[in-house]
């Protein structure tokens, strides 16, 4: 049954702090969030080209777009920038941006001189949906995803969805792996919903596209407000991503085709591990191309295990997996590597080529 939710500002309370959303607002409202306040923005480069009137007037640091800058030296190169700056205890950091822009903004604003306010301007659906939630601040090391960070929730999270309007097709597409993944674990009835549309039904319906942002973000904080240090039920959230995120550092995946093939892999080991019924896989491979999502790449598995040994979900020779149960359901289980091997050696590629 879909959350009930309430258009505009919303309080949310976690165990360590309050977030404001702002949903179904207007960049013409934002100023009204830090007036005569000591504010600093962070963006990447495509945004700031794209949405100069964002920052109205002041001149943000900018960083280069892509996850390969999600990285300890550009958390030095930003702190080097507040501190020219003159950025104080008292500052507020404004992340404007994707998930790169967001966990990067939330890393330096929770360590820089011990920890200052920040709040988020999330500029993908990706980050609107997913990524801008829950508290998670990290960077990237090698090939390991937010190996190093911190869990500190923002004080705000702003939504103006006429940001979207400037994204590729394929950046729409990434978001929606996050979307189908809440159905997956949480809601049959989007996934039921979903199955009737596609990416540019909610491309041209404002209310239907606020509306399912509101509900992804009411899972996610329902979620986190129970178990906002991933001891328990926030492991959930990682339906796709075990295998997502090594397929993605490895074969340069953006991180919505990963999470998708991800969550076929998962759906294949939940048909072994919990009697997963076949249908529901079923369903969830045809729901993925409709939102222009890949469902399989050919792999080298033993590289994937490998990157998996390092995953921080890993105790002794098991990785606490995410699995599905049914439509909507799902559950957290220890499964071996070697489990984990044998399904993915089915997606083994015997000549070194990727294909999706």
């Amino acid at each position: 049954m879909p959350l009930l939710l309430q258009h505009m500002v919303q309080h949310v309370t976690f165990p360590s702090g309050t977030v404001r959303y702002y949903f179904d607002s207007n960049l013409s409202q934002l100023r009204n969030l830090y007036d005569n306040t000591d504010v600093v923005f962070i963006t990447d480069e495509n945004v700031a080209a794209c949405h100069p009137k964002v920052f109205g007037g002041q001149s943000p640091i900018v960083l280069p777009a892509g996850e390969e800058h999600k990285t300890l030296d550009n958390v030095g190169w930003l702190t080097n920038q507040l501190i020219q700056k003159g950025a104080t205890r008292h500052s507020i950091l404004i992340g404007v941006g994707g998930g790169m822009v967001t966990d990067i903004t939330g890393f330096v604003a929770s360590v820089y001189m011990r920890g200052v306010r920040f709040g988020f301007v999330p500029t993908t659906l990706l980050a609107m949906t997913d990524a801008a939630i829950g508290g998670k601040n990290g960077v990237n090391t090698g090939l390991y995803k937010n190996m190093i960070g911190t869990v500190r929730q923002p004080s705000f999270i702003y939504y103006d969805t006429t940001l979207l309007h400037t994204l590729p097709y394929t950046e729409w597409c990434n978001g929606f792996a996050e979307v189908i993944k809440y159905g997956c674990i949480f809601d049959a009835a989007l996934l039921n919903e979903l199955q009737m549309h596609d990416v540019a039904y909610y491309q041209n319906n404002a209310t239907a596209l606020n509306t399912l942002i509101e509900q992804c973000a009411a899972w996610k904080n329902k979620t986190i407000a129970e178990d906002e240090h991933e001891q328990g039920i926030r492991k959930l959230l990682n339906f796709g991503h075990t295998a997502g995120h090594a397929i993605e550092k490895l074969y340069g995946l953006a991180h919505g085709q990963a999470v998708a093939i991800g969550m076929v892999i998962a759906c294949h080991l939940s048909e072994q591990e919990t009697g997963l019924a076949p249908s529901v896989t079923a369903q969830i491979r045809t729901l993925l191309p409709q939102y222009g999502l890949p469902t399989s790449i050919a792999i080298h598995h033993q590289q994937v295990l490998e990157v998996l040994k390092s995953d921080k979900k890993r105790k002794n020779d098991q990785i606490d997996y995410i699995l599905l149960t049914g439509k909507g359901q799902a559950v957290i289980k220890p499964l071996p590597l070697a489990t984990i091997a044998h399904t993915l050696a089915l997606y083994e590629s015997p000549d070194s080529t990727r294909s999706h």
